[in-house]
């Protein structure tokens, strides 16, 4: 923990890592993948969502290329950011400036100097549009010989949008003369957006020529090479339990696991000698949900920019149909590139990550829905301990039996809950009754497995106890009992012997059922619900 200089090795979720401050992972398959695209010439579009480590990821490549010895790359960053706003004139202007300043510090670092060509050319040139600049590009090749152009540019969104067209026509251009001294040599394109989705006239592409990189998130392995890294150096370890909580919660986001990492190192007081275990993981993931953070604010501002957005969202999460990922529909395309949802290996829309999933239910859940205070029957003692065991563990079926009798009680006034769905409602109010019983009682309750289609798993944990909750809508006896398989399945992953199954039933003769089953050698408890469709004076 405690490096060379003094200083305290941390996980960091704020601005590029350094090795040397903090903990780190190599990402060495994705740089050797990605250096080899640059030696090849390529002109290289990156897509990676906002915090997932890109900027970190390419001045790495960055450093991989000036410290080459079989050959002489001569890399620039530039960012793009700041020039939202600008005319295409002054953007140029600007532009030109920090390109000679990247140089000069190309040569700070190599501790050498520009040859006087060079400094002359520096000297001479004026940036005005696109085409100015594809002509000092050309003289630049000349003037450093056999040295070849990387230029990187993050944060490309940015770039003015009367200078775009141009800008990408000049590097197309230079591309595809594919001259002995083509410079830029290489290019790589850094944004949110992947450069065909742009604000373009689409009949005719000004970049067709990119190569697409995607920079993954965290695997496994390399969740667990982080966290290997403070054990290695502080004694402190984790059980393979949080190791694979963390990432399965997070789906390997690096901002999510550094700040995972964060909360059960530096802000929970846990002792240095104590193995950190799925009760801490449980305390800091409920902090997590609870906290707002550059991150999580970023979803939430991106999944209310559209009023669509929470229907779509729900029928992902609810619906085992789901919806085909089509990158040409506008609002799954939207919710791709704010990185919200993601393709599935089944070629279908996921939410990206458990934690993003419940933050949206939480984002689109009404702050009152009216029916709290009768959750519960009048007699219920304080502090809801009828649903406590003498050993203070959860009595989940009783705890499911009065939630299936509040649904009744409610009837047709779960319609009334604003702002809600009425498709999606049983699922919400679930959602909020267990999550207020939770909190009673001084548990945690979040989203567990995958965050594919079809289903809803709730996780609580109370009294070193975990629970297990599926939550589907009901969409035929086949997926009724496919549900079930999937869930023992779940069960026998976690080390559980016992699962409950909640099918909320929409359809006008609903079947309600209450059924207690031994499958595969382990007990579920199973709920069909209905779920009133109209209200009283809607119907005929």
């Amino acid at each position: 923990m405690i490096v060379g200089d003094g200083k305290v090795k941390t996980f960091s979720t704020y601005g590029p890592v350094n090795p040397e401050e903090h903990y780190v992972v190599s990402r060495a398959e994705e740089l050797a993948d990605f250096i080899s695209r640059v030696k090849l010439g390529r002109y290289i579009v990156i897509f990676a969502p906002r915090q997932t480590g890109k900027t970190t990821f390419f001045q790495w490549a960055l450093d991989a290329l000036a410290s080459n010895a079989s050959e002489t790359y001569f890399p620039i960053e530039l960012n793009f950011e700041v020039y939202e706003g600008y005319t295409a004139s002054d953007f140029y202007g600007s532009l030109y400036q920090r390109i000679c300043r990247e140089i000069g510090r190309v040569y700070q670092k190599r501790q050498d100097v520009p040859s006087e060509i060079l400094k002359q050319l520096l000297e001479d040139t004026k940036l005005t549009d696109h085409i100015a600049m594809m002509e000092f590009f050309e003289q630049l090749g000349e003037t450093l010989g056999d040295e070849k152009l990387v230029l990187i540019i993050d944060e490309f969104d940015g770039i003015p949008q009367d200078a775009m067209r141009g800008f990408l026509r000049a590097l197309r251009s230079i591309y595809v003369q594919r001259s002995t001294q083509q410079c830029p040599y290489s290019v790589g394109i850094v944004g949110v957006k992947n450069v065909t989705q742009l604000n373009l006239d689409r009949s005719i592409s000004p970049f067709n020529i990119q190569d697409e990189f995607s920079l993954p998130n965290f695997t496994l392995e390399q969740v667990h090479e982080l966290l290997a890294q403070y054990t290695d150096e502080v004694g402190q370890a984790f059980t393979p339990e949080v190791v694979k909580s963390i990432h399965r919660q997070t789906a390997g986001h690096p901002f999510l696991v550094n700040r995972f990492a964060q909360i059960l190192t530096e802000e929970m007081a846990i002792p240095k000698n104590e193995t950190i275990q799925m009760a801490h993981f449980a305390e800091a993931h409920t902090q997590l949900l609870e906290e707002t953070n550059v991150n999580i604010n970023h979803l939430i501002t991106n999944i209310r920019r559209n009023p669509r957005f929470e229907s779509i969202l729900m029928r992902i999460a609810s619906y085992e149909s789901g919806i085909r990922f089509n990158p040409y529909d506008e609002i799954i395309d939207e919710l791709a590139t704010y990185g919200v949802i993601t393709k599935g290996n089944d070629k279908m829309c996921e939410i990206l990550n458990p934690i993003y999933q419940q933050h949206i239910m939480q984002a689109f859940k009404p702050l009152v829905n009216g029916l709290e205070h009768e959750y519960f029957p009048e007699d219920t003692h304080q502090g809801l301990t009828d649903y406590l065991t003498p050993t203070n563990q959860i009595r989940m079926e009783m705890l499911l039996d009065n939630f299936q009798d509040f649904i009744a009680r409610a009837g047709f006034r779960i319609l009334l809950v604003p702002d809600t769905p009425k498709e999606f409602v049983g699922q919400y109010l679930l959602y909020a009754y267990l999550d207020q019983f939770v909190q009673l009682i001084q548990g945690h309750i979040y989203l567990e497995g995958q965050t594919g289609r079809g289903k809803i798993d709730l996780a609580i944990f109370h009294n070193a106890k975990k629970y297990i909750v599926e939550t589907k809508i009901w969409e035929g006896p086949r997926s009724y009992k496919s549900g079930k398989k999937q869930l023992v399945s779940y069960l026998k992953l976690e080390g559980v012997n016992k699962g409950y199954y909640v099918v909320f039933d929409h359809r006008a003769e609903p079947e309600p059922r209450t059924e207690t089953e031994t499958i595969g050698g382990l007990t579920i408890r199973s709920y069909v619900i209905p779920v009133v469709q109209e209200i009283p004076s809607q119907q005929a």
